[in-house]
């Protein structure tokens, strides 16, 4: 007599939960990747609208917001040479346009006029180039309706924030750049990073 050996085959079901885990892990995958791009995609489309109102800005003489929803517009554009930086410095001093860029703290003074001007911004983006700023390196604020304005970095800093001041004198025409401290840390911290700047010799 001869014996027959008769393989199982999977079952229908077994198959069909196989292709649905299947495809569950691929679409799984793709909208892994598809979150992983919004965020540098948001990014370049937001430069490319906070480029396009600064340069609106500019051409008419009156704010321009980046987008019919925004709380802040392009106030000035931030370049630092020797870094490659170029970025445009946005109003409002919200979490919405820090999200976005520098702004300007309000209270001080305004970008291009008379005082102190400070810009904050967070130390995992915008203003992460702080820790490689150096005494002597130059600082350009363009603005729409007084150009171009030069500052050179004095000094640096580490404060708490509820000791944050200025040092302003009669006539002088400072910048001032500040961020949390220490830099790669994402934790709550009461330490700002300060970059002191005078507006250069060479402008006024």
């Amino acid at each position: 007599m001869l014996s027959v050996t008769t393989q199982h085959q999977p079952q229908p079901r077994m198959r069909f939960l196989v292709r649905v885990l299947l495809i569950v892990v691929a679409a799984l995958g793709m909208w892994m990747a598809a979150q992983a791009a919004v965020i540098p995609a948001k990014a370049v489309v937001a430069q490319f609208l906070l480029n396009s109102a600064f340069e609106a800005s500019q051409t008419t003489g009156t704010a321009q917001k980046p987008w019919p929803w925004a709380d802040m517009a392009p106030v000035a554009r931030l370049r630092v040479p020797r870094l490659g930086v170029d970025q445009i410095v946005l109003s409002g001093g919200s979490g919405e346009a820090m999200a976005f860029g520098p702004t300007v703290l309000p209270g001080t003074a305004a970008p291009g006029q008379p005082g102190t001007t400070v810009l904050t911004a967070h130390r995992d983006t915008h203003f992460r180039f702080l820790r490689n700023l150096e005494p002597g390196d130059r600082i350009s604020l363009e603005t729409r309706r007084d150009g171009f304005t030069e500052y050179e970095v004095v000094g640096t800093e580490v404060v708490r924030w509820d000791a944050f001041s200025i040092r302003q004198a009669a006539g002088e025409s400072r910048l001032a750049l500040v961020t949390c401290f220490p830099f790669g840390n994402q934790a709550p911290t009461p330490r700002r990073y300060l970059v002191h700047t005078l507006r250069s010799q060479s402008a006024n």
